[in-house]
């Protein structure tokens, strides 16, 4: 409705993509050390496979999720230059029984659908965002390039199912303290608007006739804008 407004043109949906279950099982490392954690207080923050941070920005996120005082798992490329993961660790961060920064890949849906995680630290790609919807972790926005700027904006202001992460007015960057205060929001406001949209936006997406009644809805508005009235598929 909003772009049929905004552009004065039709507009056909035709419907989310909702990721396909899952056939394998979590890797046995990562199922154990989830496991440790009591239900939904891990956070899981990952920025997908092409996003790489500054390195400073590397740092001031992972001093963020340790502020906030939760286990956290990040999955997060090498910073810019870093010659190696441990080498661009912040000083003085504590990892030791509660956190984990890993750099290669991870199986995202099983970990988002793990009873332990209740946080998703996501750069809002779309397709990192269609398997969180899915599930019951709450979202943290902190958006990167392009597209996922929209998404952010779209999930936090229109949809409201998740917090951004604040930004300077000035320079666009965020801070340990705004990355800890949105985590907090989120983790610890269980009546909050925000886990009210997301439960009622997940029952929506988990609808089982969701996809072919777009579908549907899409051929018959098609119909219509070319009176093919008759017209089948």
């Amino acid at each position: 409705d909003y772009l049929e407004r905004q552009y004065g043109k039709p507009v056909l949906l035709t419907g989310p993509v909702i990721p396909e279950p899952p056939s394998s099982p979590l890797e046995e490392k990562w199922a154990n050390w989830l496991g440790g954690f009591k239900a939904g207080s891990v956070i899981y923050c990952a920025f997908g496979s092409e996003c790489i941070l500054k390195k400073d920005h590397f740092q001031e996120l992972l001093l963020g999720l340790e502020l906030t005082g939760m286990p956290f798992l990040a999955v997060l490329k090498p910073p810019v230059g870093a010659e190696s993961m441990e080498a661009a660790l912040p000083e003085g961060l504590e990892l030791e029984g509660r956190g984990v920064v890993h750099g290669g890949w991870v199986q995202q849906q099983l970990i988002l659908e793990h009873p332990s995680v209740g946080c998703f630290i996501t750069h809002c790609g779309s397709g990192s965002l269609s398997e969180a919807l899915v599930n019951k972790c709450q979202l943290v926005l902190l958006p990167q390039v392009g597209d996922q700027i929209v998404n952010a904006r779209m999930m936090s202001m229109n949809l409201k199912v998740g917090v951004e992460v604040e930004k300077g007015e000035e320079d666009g960057l965020f801070t340990r303290e705004s990355v800890c205060k949105a985590v907090t929001t989120v983790m610890e406001e269980d009546d909050s608007e925000v886990r009210a949209n997301h439960a009622k936006l997940r029952e929506f997406l988990l609808n089982k006739d969701l996809e072919s009644s777009y579908i549907d809805s899409f051929s018959k508005k098609l119909q219509d804008l070319l009176g093919l009235d008759d017209f089948r598929v």
